[in-house]
């Protein structure tokens, strides 16, 4: 078994082959998929900073829950707990 083969956890060199390319496919799209939350996160500033300076709360929780279930609709279950994770970093920090 060659390095790769062992890094992959494949029993061959082509699904070993085939997995890292995969892999690294994987890793840009996590990338993204973070550099998309961070942009997310920095919207999500901008309008609780509005509310708050209006006099508002910093959460609106109606539109939290709209979040919730349009994740839900798309990804089932688990993508309501994609979605909470989502919004708790959202939130800032005060």
């Amino acid at each position: 078994m060659t390095e790769v083969t062992d890094r992959t956890g494949a029993r061959t060199d082509g699904a070993a082959q085939l997995i890292t390319g995969a892999r690294e496919r994987i890793d840009a799209l996590d990338d993204r998929i973070i550099g998309l939350i961070q942009e997310r996160m920095a919207v999500s500033a901008v309008i609780q900073d509005a509310r708050i300076t209006s006099g508002g709360r910093r959460v609106n929780l109606a539109r939290e829950m709209e979040v919730l279930a349009h994740y839900r609709d798309a990804l089932g279950k688990p993508g309501t707990a994609l979605a909470m994770t989502m919004l708790e970093l959202c939130r800032g920090r005060i």
